[in-house]
């Protein structure tokens, strides 16, 4: 199932998986705490194998246009799983003042 929530009014959960599908420059330059770089493009069946099955997994992109094109690629791996798009991705983040990390 996939699932939307706005970024800015988003409660982060306690050992959240979240995944940023940047690349990795553009994730080195700035992503929100606890975010892991999945590059869309090295998504997979075995990515997803690696977290626990009855763990949403949080997906977010730079401004909203890649994450939902990944939870759909994902769904297609495993639909019996809860994708949550972060819609307005990292932008929205740092306009809302979310702290951004670097590296």
């Amino acid at each position: 199932m996939i699932r939307k929530q706005e970024i800015t009014t988003f409660e982060f959960p306690e050992n959240a998986v979240i995944w940023d599908v940047r690349e990795p420059s553009s994730y080195a330059e700035g992503h929100i705490q606890g975010a892991i770089n999945q590059p869309i493009a090295n998504l997979s069946a075995e990515s997803l194998a690696q977290v626990a099955a009855d763990q949403p997994v949080y997906i977010l992109c730079g401004g909203g246009s890649k994450a939902p094109r990944a939870a759909e690629l994902l769904e297609g791996f495993d639909s019996s799983r809860e994708y949550v798009v972060l819609m307005g991705g990292t932008r929205a983040a740092r306009d809302a003042g979310f702290a951004l990390e670097q590296g």
